[in-house]
């Protein structure tokens, strides 16, 4: 099935749901930011490796997010690398998000599915995913260097509850109410 027809799939669904008489009228998936902090490292090798398995993972180079203001209890300079960041459009975000919703999501170890409460108020959702192992491109040979990143799914939903049914209709695995 195509990217167009889920598209399409998912307008019919929420059409009969929320009554939609035009197809611009249903939310839909906007941008997806996959972003990870380095923590306290000043290990070149394992900022590269994050930043390699980051770029693996999501198909695009990941973007350097640095210090906004020197911190001296945690040694931290402004301008330090603090994390990467990495925001998907288009056919990259519909194929991220295929492979997080059928292959990464299913892999996590004792997932019951998304808390309901993890969709804010204007829709989007935040799922945090504390090993990044559970995607098929990360190698399992190198298991301590394992990091955690998040995953914010942006829509253009007007209320938690059309962002819930187009998570739904996408078939995201949301906990039951």
């Amino acid at each position: 099935m195509t990217a167009l027809d889920k598209q399409k799939n998912t307008f019919a669904f929420l059409k009969e749901k929320f009554h939609y008489t035009n197809i611009f009228e249903a939310p839909r998936v906007e941008k997806i930011i996959v972003s990870t902090g380095i923590g306290s490292t000043k290990d070149k090798r394992k900022l590269d490796i994050i930043l390699d398995r980051l770029s693996k993972i999501t198909g695009q180079k990941p973007l350097a997010r640095t210090a906004k203001k020197s911190i001296a209890t945690f040694k931290l300079r402004e301008g330090d690398v603090v994390g990467y960041q990495i925001t998907l459009r288009g056919p990259r975000m519909l194929d991220f998000l295929d492979k997080l919703i059928h292959i990464a999501l299913p892999r996590t170890r004792d997932f019951r599915g998304v808390p309901r409460t993890s969709i804010d108020e204007m829709g989007n959702v935040t799922i945090g995913i504390k090993e990044h192992t559970i995607f098929p491109e990360a190698s399992d040979e190198e298991l301590r260097d394992v990091f955690g990143l998040s995953v914010t799914i942006g829509t253009s939903a007007r209320t938690k509850e059309e962002a819930a049914a187009l998570f739904e209709s996408l078939g995201l695995p949301l906990q039951k109410e």
